[in-house]
């Protein structure tokens, strides 16, 4: 009859084979920009994000790249049915007894004691280097309180529309900061225009591209993108969140208004009389899905912002969920916006300004639109630019919306 030790020293050794095969598998003839950011030297390193934004491969080419090919190192997923009826201190402690010094923790959020265990194996094992990653960001965000004086914590997103040219053309192009862009425009687009013509691409990227799982579903990728959405709405929100179930429908809903409208600006009496719940708890389950990845809030004040605060203007999270939820009805005008405003905020300040549609970093005034938008908006305006569709080269003020999609 086995011991309790002696389960964990077999299931130790298939937690090793499985961990071999998945580094072994991986491809490394791409890696996110994410990689070279991460402080990886860290004692605890928290990666959060939204579902298929490519967390798992991440830490399986770290592993691949930098890390010897034996006990010293292992990867484990805790949606591992294993996990129903043992600890993860256990195997923690089994671990680093076979000399394990990286461990690699996926999933979280499958494991209810999750952030005390990595907590306590944090404070017990000193020599050991922790990465975790969960799917979920509202669990993850629960948890954010207990390790924050430990862990050294990431957000990862979907790909930036440079690096989906990168893997769509084996291309190598580099990232640009905002102050590039803003002075050097003209040079940049002819650099790249020397390999590719990024508007033969651009509106690829805006309906399936944001997400890596993408490459490999094919005509099935906005169907399993549906799904989810449905995952977060009728699970998570009600599990991690107590949203009452009744009001899933009503959230569907009004992610499919959001996709369909020019520009959504949130009436909250009449939102509020439309789902039947009161301006607070409204007001709540639309921070909800910011925190799931699903929408993205506009404010007027990008600082200090508070749970119960009204948002000025509501965008879906990313594009391809705008073309997943309301298909060929996903309003153009919007998801330019949707663009600009998810890929600037990865490392930039937004706030809604008095004039033009975005504020960046206290200072960038933007005005979104197609060839023919002019300055007449953000006329007289210091720093004021606009960024333009189905352009290639832009001329003084007057940017290619493409190009902000190189900026991580």
């Amino acid at each position: 009859m086995y011991t309790a030790i002696s389960k964990i020293r077999i299931f130790m050794d298939t937690l090793f084979e499985k961990s071999y095969r998945k580094v072994q598998s991986v491809s490394l003839g791409f890696t996110r920009s994410i990689m070279d950011d991460i402080r990886w030297d860290s004692r605890l390193i928290g990666i959060r994000g939204a579902r298929g934004v490519g967390k798992t491969t991440l830490l399986l080419q770290y592993m691949k790249r930098f890390l010897p090919q034996d006990t010293s190192a292992l990867y484990v997923s805790l949606d591992n049915i294993w996990f129903a009826e043992h600890r993860l201190l256990d195997l923690v402690d089994a671990f680093v007894k076979k000399g394990g010094r990286y461990l690699f923790v996926d999933e979280v959020h499958k494991y209810p004691s999750w952030s005390q265990e990595l907590k306590n194996a944090y404070d017990d094992y000193p020599d050991l280097h922790l990465v975790f990653t969960g799917s979920s960001s509202l669990a993850i965000l629960n948890a954010c309180a207990d390790l924050s004086r430990r862990t050294v914590a990431y957000r990862m997103q979907g790909l930036s529309f440079r690096e989906y040219l990168n893997i769509s053309l084996s291309e190598s192009f580099p990232i640009f900061s905002l102050q590039d862009i803003l002075e050097n425009h003209h040079e940049i687009s002819a650099e790249v225009l020397k390999k590719v013509k990024p508007l033969q691409h651009f509106d690829r990227y805006l309906e399936t591209g944001y997400y890596p799982f993408s490459f490999e579903a094919g005509e099935l990728y906005c169907g399993l993108l549906e799904e989810v959405v449905s995952l977060i709405l009728e699970i998570e929100l009600p599990r991690l969140r107590n949203v009452d179930i009744s009001y899933v429908t009503n959230l569907k809903q009004l992610l499919l208004i959001i996709a369909e409208s020019a520009s959504f600006t949130p009436n909250l009496q009449t939102l509020s009389e439309h789902i039947g719940i009161n301006r607070a708890t409204l007001i709540a389950y639309l921070d909800y899905l910011r925190e799931a990845h699903l929408t993205k809030h506009l404010y007027r004040d990008s600082a200090g912002v508070g749970k119960l605060q009204k948002p000025d203007k509501i965008f879906l999270e990313n594009t391809n969920l705008a073309y997943a939820l309301a298909a060929h009805r996903a309003n153009l005008g919007s998801m330019r916006e949707s663009f600009f405003f998810n890929q600037l905020e990865y490392r930039h300040k937004i706030a809604y300004p008095d004039k033009g549609d975005f504020l960046v970093d206290k200072k960038y005034t933007f005005e979104i639109g197609g060839k023919g938008k002019n300055s007449r908006q953000i006329y007289a305006l210091e720093n004021a630019y606009i960024a333009a569709d189905d352009i290639e080269y832009g001329h003084e003020n007057k940017i290619p919306l493409w190009m902000f999609g190189f900026l991580y």
